[in-house]
């Protein structure tokens, strides 16, 4: 088997990457294995059409850990976050809300539709300003154990205890609130206008398979409320270059800590001997030995396809089995020869930032409808970015790309997940169709069009159903149960097997908190 290494990582993706790098800071002895010949994973950036640079998958980065820009100095390898100025959402027939970076200008914006909401929305901002402190702290550190005597545990669950109830009674009663409610239901509390609280209420339904009233989807909104970029709080940006500048300042990170990395590298199963990984064998045969074997894969497809599900007692199997994937989201990237234009308004500083298309929540429901039943919503949620105006560099001159990230699109068709081939422009055309009544002459501009279904985003990407988060961010998938119950702490039931992907605490999104917490726990264990 030739070289021994002190840790195999199984995946490039950008988890994979900083669990690397931060081992093999701590002077280990490690190789990162990618299928693909381009690293990144979902935070990719690809040259589909000449000139024109895609982040073909996740295209927005806000979750990021400060700490883990400061501690791998990631900035020095190539990293740089330009922020999201607005968040626009057009109307038919009208000017439409946008929500500017200036308080009093978004003010005036939301009090066309409600003097109300426009006095409470500074609130509302306080308290899930609030309510996102406090989540850091769980996203920060690795999963609390309800269930452990262990003193340190103990401690921790009562700090936990003490800053909640610091908070007083509103942030407790926020926080019962979240935990229980659906989005809609939650902003209800707070807002009457329907046109501010659908953009509002999407945030509860990214990457999982409920509808903004179905109840646990007020936590996941929580869950993207609290980005922060470079100390920022409650901050969405983008990266230049494209999500793949993420990716590839992680690498580099690695590497100048003595971390090998191979693309074209298909792990093809995990080698196990008596209950202990020892390393890996790839596509062609080739067999990998390692002290210690990581997987940033979600969590089937590292348990029940790379490892198997013989080497696990059943409790575990099933337990993987129920795990929730069910992925609801597709994507389109568009190559196009001038900007879009939406009615009443002029010039580009409202397309500075996300657009969303969610006009209201009746909307959004109804999309929602017709994913229950097995099909692609034929007048989806869409959330378009277009990074050209932020970095020019990812299009060529007079040109731009719309990124658009689409709600519903279920993995599991009514006539079967391998149908979606031949209904992908189909979907497209959808998509295309609804932003075009927003924008017309939309179609007229287009150069170039990618599709990705959730069938794409599983046999191109590695995600299982097309999750994008390798798992729905549902309460029943939180904390200490994720991805199963008493293996939240990135060891498995295989001795030296470990895992670092977004299935892991905290989930989803470009986030690198699951790639440091593994590296930290696996340190920290001794085995390594």
């Amino acid at each position: 088997m030739g070289k021994r290494y002190d840790a195999i990582v199984v995946g490039g993706g950008h988890n994979g990457l900083i669990c690397a790098a931060y081992l093999a800071k701590a002077g280990r002895d490690v190789l990162v294995l990618e299928k693909r010949d381009l690293l990144g994973g979902a935070a990719a950036t690809e040259e589909l059409y000449p000139g024109f640079h895609f982040s073909t998958c996740s295209y927005v980065v806000s979750l990021f850990r400060p700490s883990i820009l400061r501690e791998l100095q990631l900035a020095r390898h190539g990293m740089q976050l330009l922020p999201l100025e607005t968040s626009f959402t057009p109307l038919a027939g009208d000017p439409g809300l946008c929500r500017w970076p200036d308080p009093q200008r978004s003010r005036r914006e939301i009090s066309r539709f409600s003097a109300r909401d426009a006095e409470v929305y500074p609130e509302f901002s306080l308290a899930m300003t609030k309510m996102a402190q406090l989540a850091r702290s769980i996203v920060d550190a690795p999963a609390p154990d309800p269930t452990s005597w262990n003193p340190r545990e103990l401690a921790r669950l009562l700090r936990l205890g003490n800053q909640l109830r610091r908070g007083g009674a509103e942030v407790m009663d926020l926080n019962l609130k979240l935990l229980t409610m659906s989005a809609v239901d939650f902003l209800e509390r707070w807002f009457e206008s329907d046109v501010l609280k659908a953009p509002m209420a999407v945030s509860g339904i990214i990457g999982t398979y409920l509808g903004v009233r179905s109840p646990g989807t007020a936590y996941v909104l929580l869950h993207h409320y609290m980005g922060e970029i470079d100390g920022a709080f409650r901050s969405w940006g983008y990266s230049k270059g494209g999500t793949g500048g993420v990716s590839l300042a992680c690498a580099r990170a690695a590497e100048s800590h003595g971390a090998e990395i191979r693309t074209g590298a298909a792990v093809e199963r995990v080698l196990v001997d008596n209950g202990r990984a020892r390393g890996v064998v790839l596509a062609g045969g080739d067999e990998l030995s390692a002290r210690t074997v990581v997987s940033s894969c979600d969590p089937r497809l590292t348990f029940l396809g790379l490892v198997g599900a013989r080497h696990f007692d059943e409790s575990f199997v099933a337990a993987i089995e129920r795990y929730k994937l069910r992925g609801s989201s597709g994507k389109v990237n568009l190559a196009v020869d001038r900007l879009p234009e939406f009615f009443g308004r002029e010039g580009t500083a409202h397309l500075r930032g996300d657009i969303a298309i969610a006009p209201g929540i009746d909307y959004l429901e109804r999309a929602y409808d017709e994913a229950k039943y097995g099909d692609f919503s034929k007048r989806p949620y869409i959330n378009v970015v277009i990074p050209s105006l932020l970095d020019p560099s990812v299009a060529p001159p007079g040109k731009h790309i719309i990124s658009m990230f689409v709600q519903y699109a279920p993995y599991h068709l009514a006539e079967g997940a391998e149908h979606w081939p031949e209904k992908r422009e189909a979907f497209g055309d959808a998509v295309v169709d609804t932003l075009a009544e927003y924008c017309p002459g939309l179609e007229e501009s287009i150069l170039f069009r990618h599709v990705l279904t959730p069938w794409d985003l599983e046999k191109e990407y590695g995600l299982s159903e097309g999750n994008i988060f390798q798992g729905e961010l549902s309460l029943d998938q939180l904390l200490f149960q994720r991805p199963a119950a008493g293996w939240s702490r990135y060891r498995t039931p295989v001795r030296n097997l470990w895992t670092c992907g977004s299935g892991t605490h905290p989930g989803g999104g470009i986030m690198g908190a699951s790639g440091q917490l593994a590296a930290a726990a696996l340190l920290e264990s001794g085995e390594l």
